[in-house]
């Protein structure tokens, strides 16, 4: 059956809303006019697909006219303006007038001339008349506060992207802080720079930081941020799902941060030549927008104490030098934000978006592990029926498409780590009176031989390598270290001493040091 093509009319400051089923996908065609996805701009004439449960919407300033084609159904219960092109069947669609956009339009404003401040300063030139009534010069530095399902990633990419649609060159720094959410994209291994990192592919437990230059595409869960070919810089961190882990990582992230993306101009030691020291002025002075997990702002329901949230908030401001607190509706955050951090930086309260849909445990076990499959393959994806092409989140699909790498090692090529209790006695197993020698950071290196190492299945991250100039090494060092690729072992031949690895591509394993993590994947 051939799909049904209509189109509908958007007014001005209206949004297109819709929600996919697992197996459902879906065109967009932009006819006339102007519109957007979560900040980035679609393209007149071009057919965009979206797959695999993708949740989002249309958005226009100026009214536009979108296309869908797709199989009969019901007429739609709200009134034309804007014309769009859709394919597929949406299980759930409606257009909204009620949106926060011009809230989200006058931060980035705000934000913008902060921008401009900060390189008219790093520049040495006179301020403006502007400026006088502005002390500080630095740039936004933005973190991003709100419970669960209130839109904090969605307000990330549309923030990030209306950054890098100003044609200023930004290049703003995303950060990933939610361990639950897979973070800003990593690429596989044999593409990997470690000296200037370029794009990146991640998976779910991993905090990162990605320099973005273009727009962030919306396509399909598997992809929250982005897509390999989209995406910039990471320096992922592995498997972080108790706070006191987190705390340390952040710590460390926020000093990658600081030492590879906040260049001081006036005090630049490293040997750039005018380019560079050009594009490090315009990355330090595009600043940082930090996204955060739910339990930043979560109550006692949620398992975490007052006291280890303002651990977490306290450690982000201090690591990335927060100037800006955004709070996405949630008044007694706002207030308690306020009453600490008032007196030194900006708490800005946000209205969450309508559009915010609740997400229950068996669809983020689902992203998951389509977010691991997309890691090693890409994704692959199916047009709906009677569309030959298109672009998924502004890319063509074949470039999505991965040929993993399965490879057979010794078990002494791969030191494999593990950090956290599970590689250390229970408290109860210890003699009475004694007390634990051993921190609960302690990385033990795990014997594959061993029955309790459980290594089957499991998803393995690849360190970065030692400091070569360091004459001793300590096994501590292996908690600063960021992942470089991940791995699956997909088998084990113990009388052998031989493990089969999956990877995503052929690249340098042996001789590696890699963490063990808590997640499974089996295809």
């Amino acid at each position: 059956m051939q799909p049904e093509s209509r189109e509908w009319h958007l007014n001005p400051e209206t949004e297109y809303r819709f929600e996919l089923d697992t197996a459902a996908s879906l065109q967009i065609k932009l006819l006339r006019g102007h519109a957007e996805i979560f900040g980035a701009e679609l393209a007149e004439a071009k057919s965009y697909l979206f797959v695999s449960e993708c949740k989002a919407a249309v958005f226009t300033w100026h009214g536009c006219t979108i296309q869908m084609s797709l199989f009969p159904l019901s007429p739609p219960p709200f009134p034309r303006s804007t014309p769009l092109h859709v394919t597929g069947r949406p299980s759930t669609e409606y257009v909204s007038d009620e949106t926060p956009m011009s809230t989200y339009a006058n931060l980035h404003f705000a934000f913008e001339q902060m921008r401009v401040r900060a390189l008219r300063d790093l520049h040495g030139s006179p301020p403006s008349d502007d400026d006088h009534h502005h002390a500080n010069t630095e740039p936004p530095r933005v973190l991003i506060l709100g419970p669960e399902s209130s839109g904090k990633t969605s307000i990330s990419k549309i923030l990030t992207n209306y950054t890098v649609r100003v044609a200023q060159n930004w290049s703003p720094l995303l950060v990933n802080l939610d361990p639950a959410q897979v973070c800003p994209p990593f690429i596989p291994l044999s593409r990997m720079r470690l000296t200037s990192p370029q794009g990146a592919w991640s998976i779910p437990g991993t905090i990162s930081a990605a320099v973005v230059r273009s727009p962030i595409g919306t396509a399909s869960p598997a992809n929250p941020l982005g897509s390999a070919a989209t995406s910039a810089p990471t320096a992922p961190r592995f498997q972080c799902t108790h706070p006191v882990d987190l705390l340390r990582l952040i710590r460390n992230l926020g000093i990658n941060v600081v030492e590879r993306h906040d260049v001081d101009h006036q005090g630049v030691h490293l040997p750039f030549l005018p380019r560079q020291l050009d594009q490090a002025c315009i990355a330090r002075v595009s600043g940082l927008i930090v996204d955060t997990p739910s339990s930043f702002a979560s109550g006692p329901s949620s398992g975490s104490s007052a006291d280890s949230r303002h651990s977490l908030v306290k450690a982000c401001v201090d690591a990335f030098r927060i100037n800006v607190i955004l709070v996405v509706g949630h008044e007694k955050l706002n207030v308690e934000m306020q009453r600490l951090y008032g007196n030194q930086l900006s708490v800005v309260k946000i209205p969450k978006s309508g559009g915010v849909v609740e997400l229950d445990h068996a669809y983020r076990e689902r992203v998951h592990n389509c977010q691991l499959h997309a890691y090693m393959y890409g994704q692959t994806i199916d047009p709906p029926p009677g569309v030959s092409s298109g672009l998924v989140g502004g890319e063509a699909a074949t470039e999505l498409i991965l040929s993993p790498s399965s490879t057979i090692i010794n078990f002494a090529d791969l030191a494999i780590y593990r950090i956290g209790p599970e590689s250390m006695a229970p408290s109860s197993a210890l003699p009475i009176g004694a007390a634990r020698t051993l921190s609960e950071m302690q990385p033990t290196l795990l014997d594959p031989v061993s029955s309790s190492a459980r290594l089957f299945n499991k998803v393995l991250a690849l360190l970065a390598p030692f400091n070569e100039d360091e004459n001793e090494r300590y096994d501590e060092e292996i908690l600063d270290l960021p992942a470089i690729g991940f791995l699956v072992i997909t088998g084990l031949d113990t009388p052998n001493r031989k493990m089969t690895v999956l990877a995503p591509n052929q690249g340098p394993i042996v001789g590696g040091t890699a963490i063990i993590g808590s997640f499974e994947w089996t295809e």
